[in-house]
C-alpha cells in the first residue's frame, strides 16, 4: 500500500468530505421528488440527474483519490491512520476553515431570529461531526491499542465499518420530515400539525443519543408554541390539542439543559459561581439557537397559567442561564420577567423565580449582579407601598430572600447598601428640618419601616457572628450597623406622640433582630421605657371598648377610635413588655459582666411607675411587676456567678471569655426561662389568629 499523499491528509482532516456528499444527496433527492411531483419528467431533467450522479461518482472519486498518481486507499489504510501520521501547516489552516462565519453568532446582536424549518441548519452538522469524530478515532485504534483493534476484526466488523449515515439522528425519517416539509411550501405553504409521534420520535433520540437534530426541531415546534396565539407570526407546526401542547412545553423545558450539558458543559467553581462554556466550535454553532429557545421561554412564562408548568418553566430556564450570561438583552428580560413572579405569585411561584434570579446571581460578571441587586430592591419597594395581615408573609418573604442576594458578595452589596441607608437618612433629615404633618409622612410609612427591617435583616445575616467566625474574617458591611441604628433612632424620636407608638414598635423590632444577631449592643430601653410609663400612669382614665386587640405587625399608626381606649393600653403594655424582656435578654445586654447596674434604672422607673399606677390599670400593673421581679432575679444570679472572678475589670481578655461562658447559660437564668414562655405562648396565639383568619376549626353552636 502506498502512503497518502498530503491532500489526502488535508481533505480527510477537514472533516468536509462527508458533509459535502451528504448535503449533495439530500439536495438531489429533494429536488428529484419536486420535479416528480410536478411532472416534469423530460430529457433535460433525466440529464440534470445524470449529471449530478456524475458529480456523486466524482466526488467518491476524489475521495478515494484525492492526489494525482495515488494509489487507491483500502478501509484497511484508512483504519491505519496513515494519513493522521504528520500533520502539515495547510492541514491545521483547513481546520480552522470557515471560523470566520461563525462570528455572526456573536450574541451582542440579540436580535429575534426566524425560526422556521431552515434556521439553524448548521446544528444538524455537529451530529454528523460527532460521527466523523468517532471514524478519526477508529483509525488511531491500530496504533494505539492493536490487541483491541485485532478483536474488533475479528468479533465487530460492523463498528470498523462505521458511518455516520447509520447514526438514528440522520436515519430515512428525517429526510421524510425534510422532504414533507418541501411539499407543504409546495402545496400552498399548509402548515403541518404536531403530534405525539413526533414527540415520542424526538425524545428517544433526545434521551437515547443526545441528538442535536432532534434538539433543533423539538425546539423549533417549541416556538410554535410559544406564539401561537399571536398575529403576524410565522410559525413551523399548528398544535390543535391541549395535551400535545403540554407534552411540547414540558419536554422541550426538561430536554434543553439535559442536551445542552451533554455537548456544552459549563463549570460550578467552589465559590457557587458558575463558568460559562468553553467558546469552542461547537457552542458558537449551538449559540443563536439556545438564545432564540430562551427568549422563547421567557416569553412563554407569562402566558403560563399552571403553577406546576411555570414552576418548571423557572426551574429549567435557570439551568439555561450560563448559556446566555453573556447577552444583555436576554439576562434583562428574564430578570424582569422573574421580578414580576417574585412580586406578584405565590409563596411556590416566589421561591421559583428567586431561584431563577440568584441563578442569575452567580455569574462572575459584575455589572449582572449590580443590575440584580438594584431591581429586586426596588421591586421590594414597590410591594411594600401598602401591609395587611396578607401581604405581610409575601412582603416577609421577599425580605429574607433578597436579604440572601445581597449576602452572596458582601463587596457589592456594600456599595449598594451604603447608597440606600443615606437615601434614608436624607429622608429623615429633611423631615426633622421642615418639621410638617406632611414631611412626617416622608418617614413614617410601610415603605421606610420595611426599608429599615430589610436592611436590619440584611446586616443581622451578613454580619452574623457565627459567619464571621466560620469565614474567619470581618464582613464588610459591618462599618454599616452604626449609620443604620442612628437613622432608626432618629425616625424613632421625630414623632414621639402615642399614635405614633405602632411605628416605633416596628423599628424596635428590627433593632433587636440586629442587636440578637450581630452581639451590638444598643440601646433600645431608653424608647421603651417610657411607653410603659405613659400606659401605666396615663394623664387620662382609659375608655372601656369592644374593640378587638390592635395588631402591631399591620399597623404603623393608632386607628382614632382606639385612641385612650382600655384595649390599646392592654395590647401596647404587653407588646412593649415582650420587646423590653426580649432586649434584656439578649447576649449583649444579658451576657454582660456588668447586667446587674444595667438594669437598676429600668428596674427603679418601673417599679415606680406600678407604684402609681392607678386603679384602673391593674392589669397592666401586675404585668409589668412579674417582669421586673424575673430581671431582678436575673441580675442576683449573675451577681452570684461574679462573685468567683479572680481578674480585675482592666483584663479585657479575661471579661470576653467569661462573658463567653457565660452567653452559652443564658437560656437557664430567670429572665431566659420568662422570655422562652412568653415566646411560646405568642407563638400559640399567632396560630390561633392565622386559623380564624382562614376560617379553619370554626365551632358552631346550636341554640
Amino acid at each position: 500500500m502506498g502512503k497518502a499523499t498530503k491532500a489526502t491528509k488535508k481533505y480527510v482532516a477537514s472533516g468536509q468530505l462527508k458533509k459535502a456528499i451528504q448535503a449533495r444527496h439530500k439536495k438531489q433527492q429533494i429536488t428529484k421528488k419536486i420535479q416528480a411531483r410536478r411532472g416534469n419528467k423530460d430529457s433535460k431533467g433525466k440529464g440534470r440527474g445524470s449529471a449530478a450522479d456524475g458529480d456523486d461518482n466524482d466526488d467518491e472519486e476524489e475521495a478515494q483519490n484525492p492526489g494525482k498518481g495515488s494509489k487507491q486507499m483500502t478501509v484497511d489504510s484508512f483504519l491505519n491512520g496513515d494519513f493522521m501520521d504528520e500533520s502539515d501547516e495547510e492541514g491545521s489552516a483547513a481546520d480552522m476553515g470557515g471560523s470566520d462565519d461563525d462570528e455572526d453568532n456573536d450574541v451582542e446582536g440579540d436580535e429575534e431570529m426566524s425560526d422556521d424549518d431552515g434556521s439553524f441548519a448548521s446544528v444538524d452538522d455537529l451530529d454528523e461531526l460527532d460521527g466523523e469524530n468517532h471514524i478519526l478515532e477508529l483509525s488511531k485504534l491500530a496504533e494505539k491499542d492493536p490487541e483491541f483493534y485485532k478483536y474488533l476484526q475479528e468479533n465487530d466488523q460492523d463498528l470498523l465499518n462505521f458511518k455516520t449515515d447509520a447514526l438514528p439522528g440522520a436515519d430515512s425519517s428525517d429526510e421524510e420530515e425534510d422532504e414533507e416539509h418541501v411539499e407543504m411550501e409546495e402545496e400552498e405553504e399548509q402548515v403541518p400539525l404536531l403530534t405525539k409521534d413526533h414527540l415520542r420520535q424526538w425524545s428517544k433520540l433526545l434521551l437515547q443519543q443526545r441528538s442535536l437534530r432532534a434538539l433543533r426541531k423539538l425546539l423549533i415546534a417549541f416556538r410554535s408554541a410559544a406564539h401561537m396565539n399571536e398575529d403576524g407570526q410565522v410559525l413551523a407546526w399548528s398544535i390543535d390539542s391541549a395535551s400535545v401542547y403540554s407534552k411540547l412545553v414540558t419536554t422541550a423545558l426538561r430536554y434543553t439543559p439535559m442536551v445542552l450539558e451533554h455537548h456544552v458543559p459549563y463549570k460550578t467553581l467552589a465559590n457557587g459561581k458558575f463558568k460559562a462554556p468553553t467558546q469552542n466550535q461547537k457552542f458558537k454553532t449551538l449559540q443563536k439557537l439556545i438564545l432564540s429557545h430562551f427568549h422563547n421561554v421567557t416569553h412563554i412564562l407569562s402566558q403560563l397559567t399552571d403553577e406546576d408548568t411555570l414552576r418548571l418553566a423557572l426551574s429549567e430556564s435557570a439551568k439555561l442561564v450560563p448559556y446566555i450570561i453573556s447577552s444583555r438583552k436576554a439576562v434583562k428580560a428574564y430578570l424582569k420577567k422573574c421580578l414580576d413572579l417574585w412580586s406578584s405569585g405565590s409563596d411556590s411561584i416566589r421561591m421559583a423565580a428567586f431561584l431563577s434570579i440568584r441563578k442569575l446571581a452567580a455569574s462572575t460578571d459584575e455589572s449582572i449582579i449590580d443590575s440584580i441587586l438594584k431591581s429586586t430592591y426596588l421591586s421590594l419597594i414597590r410591594c411594600s407601598k401598602s401591609t395587611s395581615a396578607h401581604t405581610l408573609p409575601s412582603i416577609n418573604l421577599m425580605k429574607n430572600s433578597a436579604s440572601e442576594l445581597f449576602c452572596l458578595d458582601h463587596a457589592t452589596a456594600y456599595q449598594h447598601a451604603f447608597g440606600y441607608i443615606r437615601q434614608l437618612a436624607i429622608h429623615l433629615r429633611n423631615s426633622m428640618k421642615i418639621k410638617s404633618k406632611e414631611s412626617f409622612k416622608h418617614v413614617y410609612n410601610w415603605q421606610f419601616a420595611h426599608c429599615v427591617d430589610f436592611w436590619c435583616i440584611v446586616l443581622a445575616r451578613a454580619c452574623d457572628v457565627d459567619s464571621e467566625k466560620a469565614n474567619r474574617k470581618e464582613s464588610e458591611l459591618r462599618s454599616l450597623i452604626y449609620p443604620l441604628v442612628q437613622v432608626c433612632i432618629g425616625a424613632i424620636k421625630l414623632v414621639p406622640n402615642s399614635r405614633s407608638h405602632p411605628f416605633h414598635l416596628q423599628i424596635i423590632r428590627s433593632l433587636l433582630h440586629l442587636t440578637k444577631h450581630t452581639q451590638t449592643y444598643i440601646p433600645i430601653s431608653t424608647h421603651l421605657v417610657p411607653i410603659l410609663v405613659a400606659c401605666l400612669v396615663p394623664s387620662a382614665r382609659p375608655k372601656s371598648s369592644t374593640l378587638r386587640p390592635l395588631d402591631f405587625d399591620v399597623n404603623i399608626r393608632v386607628p382614632q377610635q382606639y385612641v385612650k381606649t382600655r384595649v390599646l393600653s392592654e395590647v401596647l403594655t404587653e407588646e412593649t413588655v415582650f420587646l423590653l424582656a426580649e432586649w434584656l435578654a439578649s447576649a449583649p445586654v444579658h451576657g454582660s459582666i456588668a447586667f446587674p447596674e444595667i438594669v437598676v434604672p429600668i428596674t427603679i422607673l418601673l417599679r415606680k411607675s406600678v407604684k402609681n399606677a392607678k386603679t384602673g390599670s391593674a392589669k397592666e400593673g401586675a404585668l409589668v411587676k412579674v417582669f421586673v421581679e424575673r430581671v431582678e432575679e436575673s441580675a442576683k444570679w449573675i451577681e452570684q456567678k461574679r462573685k468567683g472572678v479572680q481578674f480585675a475589670p482592666g483584663k479585657l481578655r479575661a471579661v470576653h471569655d467569661w462573658e463567653d461562658e457565660l452567653k452559652a447559660k443564658l437560656e437557664d437564668s430567670p429572665l431566659g426561662k420568662y422570655v422562652k414562655v412568653q415566646r411560646k405562648i405568642r407563638e400559640k396565639r399567632r396560630k390561633l389568629v392565622e386559623k380564624a383568619r382562614q376560617g379553619e376549626d370554626e365551632i358552631l353552636e346550636e341554640d
